[in-house]
């Protein structure tokens, strides 16, 4: 919301084009932003950390800045196969996650105090 109060703010209102086009491209922008930079830094956005998710790429490292806007793109550019893809995947890894060299990992619980 605070992204969009932004936009609005500075370029007024977005409901006709070509302004709507230009506030959806900046929105997906962000997004990407937001998913690149947490897959980078720590391999987890705040869902994957609540999920006990971790992206890693295949030797279980971090990812570069490569593979994390070739996976972020890939799962734009297929969404839904890359879903579909998981079902039939040997180790059961997404086509995005296949085709960029990452793999998602499960981390265990933490201990309860």
């Amino acid at each position: 919301m605070l992204a969009a109060l932004i936009f609005l703010l500075l370029f007024g209102d977005a409901t006709e084009s070509p302004k709507r086009y230009f506030f959806q491209a900046y929105l997906w922008l962000l997004t990407g932003g937001y998913f690149i930079l947490n897959w980078m830094r720590g391999g987890q956005t705040l869902a994957m950390q609540t999920w006990r998710i971790k992206l890693v790429s295949a030797n279980g490292a971090l990812l570069t800045r490569e593979q994390a806007v070739k996976r972020f793109l890939l799962a734009c550019v297929f969404p839904g196969a890359s879903f579909l893809w998981a079902l039939f995947d040997r180790q059961g890894q997404y086509l995005h996650d296949r085709l960029s060299g990452t793999r998602l990992i499960l981390l265990a619980k933490k201990a309860a105090r």
